[in-house]
């Protein structure tokens, strides 16, 4: 895999920066930081107060700036003077349109603006998309700019794609002006909630936390058979909640995991597989789920730990599921875990990390008793602060601290990239009101299917996950799919977490498995061999996302009792499924071999698969019904596979 898909997909930019480039990227991240404290706070200091189009004007305006130093045209070379070019161009074009924004609101701009304005617009519009192409791929780019152009060209397209058309002159401005657009839901959801999470999860990193959450994961699980492929599980996906980035968890942790893998007995593919999965399912895990999630939040308008604690159940099955396939792979092989030399103890791990524990307690103490999912991550942060300079092994130098701007910068920069370019599909939709269009249409496709529409939803996710980054592809699907699916009957909310899962399963799925190849060559395995196994390991990821959208009380939209049951038989459900892809049942045994074992090995799963699957109106059989018939088609491989197990001589689990 390049080094530029993975630049492409999230991964980190390469250092090369001049002085005059480091030291812009630092005074302009501490600038926009500064500003979205003054924002969010509500400070006005000096009697400043700015309107929230203003503010996301300059907060945009600074990090597409940086776009442009962060990924400049010659990478290996750094910021040439037409990087330098353009990102005085952004901060201009950006200062134009915070300096005019209160007339552009009570003049309509938006459909009537100016000509001064409407350049601007251009102008600014060309800078966003060079700044996406640079951020987000080729890929990412040419989806955008033509979707963007889509309504200049609308009401010549047949039905179902027909719509109202816009010249280009009218629409750059709408473009740029309106809050439907470029500066719509995506950046409001920067500006507000995910710029202050990016902040907290790069410090945390950054002061030790990402240190002792993998000496956290090392004590709970290391000394287990498979512990070092249980480590990763857990470290990865502490890591991918801070990061949001497959790729750039996959390239950090996957440094450390994969090669503890191979030396306790894993082979190179199936550890590559096992890193490339739980990165994956990191940036799908509370707290912190990376962007998408706030974006998500935004979208809903309900608060941010709202969607966090529906993510946790859907989270929960992904990882256990990968952690049963784990210890059954292990199991069956006779692996074992690290030597005691190698773990730290838990009472070791905590005695260092506790401060680490006290600033999650914080942070989610103030996000669910008092609903401040804005400010949480800035007083979690200073928190962190506070302590890192008490604590001596992870106190910042100047070095250090300037690092740690800067790298908040490159973060920001990328990210503001892709939402402004994404923003623009959004603005496309609404200016030619495809959106209800396409709902409509979807909904006679599927013929009153609700299946058939999860289906075809689920495929669609897929597709575009592969050419497009989480959040952006995350976007684009609610605003043409979630609209569909929800007419349809479906739970709102678990309707968003189905789009958001389906998007991220190309990480692991060949031909693309950007996270699957990105850590086969780490580990000096077959790409796509690795691919393949990551599917198998991952395999809950194709299946939970119709569970909960089935049954919204996996994610918690229920009475306690109906969760508490539906959760419990999801549970049972994965681990029979895992057992089945594996050809061991963690607690019972080896699955038979050979041309009938596979039939055996087929019934627990398809068993499994059954007592997962929610019953009622959906489906057509109450669940019940079908956990008797999973229970029944599971009982013979269990029972030949404990007979196996009490004849070895040797414990099952």
């Amino acid at each position: 895999m390049s080094k530029k898909q993975l630049l492409a997909e999230g991964g980190e930019p390469p250092p090369v920066e001049s002085p005059a480039a480091r030291a812009a990227i630092a005074a302009l991240t501490l600038a926009g930081v500064a500003l979205s404290i003054h924002q969010l706070f509500n400070l006005q200091l000096l009697g400043a107060v700015l309107i929230e189009g203003r503010y996301l004007y300059i907060l945009g305006g600074i990090f597409l700036a940086l776009a442009f130093l962060v990924f400049p045209l010659r990478r290996a070379r750094g910021p040439g003077a037409v990087d330098w070019a353009l990102f005085a161009l952004a901060l201009a074009g950006a200062g134009y349109f915070a300096w005019t924004a209160e007339t552009s609101l009570e003049m309509g701009w938006e459909y009537a603006a100016p000509d001064a304005a409407r350049w601007v617009s251009i102008a600014f519009y060309l800078l966003i998309l060079e700044a996406t192409r640079r951020a987000g791929g080729l890929t990412l780019f040419v989806i955008v700019a033509v979707i963007s152009l889509y309504p200049t060209v609308a009401d010549r397209i047949p039905d179902p794609l027909s719509g109202f058309a816009s010249p280009f002159w009218d629409l750059a401005a709408y473009h740029m002006i309106s809050s439907e657009s470029s500066f719509g839901i995506p950046m409001r959801a920067f500006g507000n909630l995910v710029i202050g999470f990016i902040i907290f999860g790069a410090v945390l990193q950054k002061t030790g936390g990402g240190q002792f959450f993998n000496d956290l994961a090392l004590a709970l699980v290391g000394r287990f058979r498979g512990g070092a492929a249980k480590v990763a599980i857990f470290a990865s996906g502490f890591m991918g909640s801070m990061s949001g980035s497959v790729i750039s968890n996959v390239l950090t942790t996957g440094a450390v995991s994969i090669p503890a893998m191979k030396r306790t007995g894993f082979s190179a593919r199936h550890a590559a597989a096992t890193e490339a999965c739980a990165s994956t399912g990191g940036v799908l895990m509370p707290p912190i789920m990376g962007a998408t999630a706030f974006v998500m939040a935004s979208f809903l308008s309900r608060p941010y730990v709202e969607i966090a604690l529906a993510a946790m159940i859907p989270s929960l099955l992904f990882y256990f599921g990968l952690f049963v396939q784990i210890d059954a792979y292990a199991a069956r092989r006779g692996l074992r875990g690290l030597a005691p030399g190698e773990a730290p103890t838990l009472r070791a791990a905590a005695a260092e990390g506790w401060p680490y524990l006290l600033v999650f307690g914080v942070l989610i103490f103030l996000m669910v008793a008092w609903r401040m999912d804005t400010l949480a991550p800035f007083y979690a942060t200073a928190l962190l602060l506070i302590i890192n300079q008490v604590m001596r092994r992870h106190r910042f130098t100047l070095r250090s601290l300037t690092d740690l701007v800067v790298g908040v910068g490159r973060s920001l920069a990328e990210l503001t990239a892709v939402l402004l370019g994404v923003g623009l599909i959004v603005g496309a939709f609404s200016a030619t009101g495809l959106a209800g269009t396409l709902v409509n249409e979807l909904i006679f496709m599927a013929g009153d299917s609700t299946l058939a529409l999860l289906a075809m939803g689920a495929v669609t996710a897929f597709v575009f996950g592969m050419g497009m980054t989480v959040t952006a592809c995350y976007i684009f699907l609610a605003v043409v799919l979630a609209p569909a699916l929800e007419q349809a009957g479906l739970n709102q909310l678990a309707v968003h977490l189905f789009i958001l899962y389906w998007g991220m399963v190309s990480y692991i799925t060949p031909p693309v498995a950007l996270g699957a190849f990105a850590a086969a060559t780490m580990a000096g395995a077959g790409p796509m061999r690795t691919g393949i196994e990551a599917m198998r390991l991952g395999g809950v990821i194709y299946v939970a996302p119709f569970f909960f959208v089935l049954n919204p009380a996996l994610i918690g939209e229920a009475p306690a009792w109906e969760v508490a049951a539906a959760l419990s038989a999801a549970l049972a459900g994965i681990w029979l499924i895992g057992g089945a892809l594996q050809g061991h049942v963690s607690l019972v045994g080896n699955l038979p071999g050979g041309p009938l074992g596979a039939l055996w090995r087929a019934g627990v799963g398809l068993g499994g698969l059954l007592l997962a699957l929610p019953g009622g109106a959906w489906i057509g059989l109450p669940h019940v019904v079908l956990a008797a018939a999973g229970l029944a088609l599971a009982a013979p491989g269990l029972g030949l596979a404990a007979i196996g197990a009490r004849r070895a001589g040797s414990p099952a689990a």
